[in-house]
């Protein structure tokens, strides 16, 4: 199971990440205009012909932003269901129930993928990018390349930084 998201960066940036369900980035797409809807982003990204042609036991896990890729791809994409409409208030109490636990199981299981994201926007490059717009591709993609070798070699945050060496000898004033 592979969770897709769609998180925005930077201002009017955004971009897909992939995760394992260890909540490890696998894969971040291209930068898009903020504007860009998620689905047309995995459309135009190629997402469905990829899909298209996976093994049939790869499920990716998406969030509602990609409703209706899920018939593009076969069932290969798996989104929450859409929350009934204001109008339909005449819905049992069981059946409102039963949806809400729906999207609970779902969203329990995709908070890895967000967890990932939050990881990614940790470095401080993304945090507040101050350089050209032509260059996020490229700055997102080496930290998300940095971060997907740091998690999958098992390396800790703590384990990378250096330790101040405590002074040789004391300061006498």
């Amino acid at each position: 199971m592979i969770g897709v998201s769609g998180c925005a960066l930077i201002g009017r940036q955004r971009s897909s990440a992939l995760c394992d369900p260890l909540g490890r980035l696998l894969f971040c797409g291209e930068t898009r205009p903020g504007s860009m809807h998620d689905i047309t982003q995995a459309r135009t990204a190629g997402l469905v012909d990829l899909l298209l042609n996976a093994p049939l036991d790869v499920q990716i896990l998406a969030d509602a932003g990609y409703q209706g890729l899920d018939t593009d791809t076969g069932g290969a994409v798996i989104t929450p269901r859409p929350r009934p409409r204001k109008r339909q208030t005449s819905l049992p109490p069981s059946v409102i129930a039963a949806h809400e636990a729906a999207r609970k199981r779902h969203s329990s299981q995709r908070i890895r993928v967000e967890h990932a994201i939050g990881h990614l926007k940790n470095w401080r490059i993304l945090g507040r990018y101050h350089g050209r717009r032509e260059s996020f591709d490229t700055t997102i993609r080496a930290i998300a390349g940095l971060l997907s070798d740091h998690q999958h070699t098992g390396r800790s945050e703590n384990t990378t930084r250096r330790r101040r060496a405590p002074p040789a000898t004391p300061h006498v004033r």
